[in-house]
């Protein structure tokens, strides 16, 4: 009975260190997957970083937001930031037609249609999800529009 219940007991055993070093590695590999934050267009203020112009984590990009800070009307701003959103994009290696989430900032709400105008069409025919506002005090830097996205590469 003794040599029955040692075998059983060493089965046992190994069973449960074998469990357990599985999930040892497979915690261990994937600690070792874990992806990296990469960053695009640093803006810094006295040699401090401040923050980036898009943020790559993983298969995701985040673009900061995008203003036009030039002479123009709400067309020329929207063309221009929607161009500037596509570079950024281009930078991380995604595009436009990967686009998620855009959120819209608006000096004046009064532009939203001739804002829309310019912007449709521009993420291909699956549009993404879009937040419009007008913000108090308008857009920083005497933009008209600002924009920011996330994407997926």
């Amino acid at each position: 009975m003794k040599p029955q219940r040692r075998s059983i007991l060493k089965r046992l055993f190994a069973s449960i260190a074998g469990v357990t070093g599985l999930g040892v590695a497979t915690t261990a590999a994937k600690a070792e997957a874990a992806p990296e934050k990469e960053v695009f267009n640093v803006v810094t203020e006295q040699d401090i970083p401040l923050f980036s112009g898009s943020t790559k984590f993983g298969n995701l990009v985040f673009v900061a937001g995008k203003g036009y800070h030039k002479e123009g009307d709400i067309k020329v701003h929207t063309d221009e930031v929607l161009k500037e959103l596509e570079r950024e994009l281009i930078k991380a290696g995604s595009s436009m037609e990967k686009v998620l989430k855009v959120n819209v900032y608006l000096h004046d709400l009064n532009d939203w249609k001739a804002m829309s105008d310019v912007y449709k069409g521009r993420f291909g025919s699956k549009p993404p999800v879009r937040t419009t506002v007008a913000t108090y005090g308008g857009v920083p830097g005497a933009s008209l529009v600002e924009m920011d996205c996330i994407a997926y590469i």
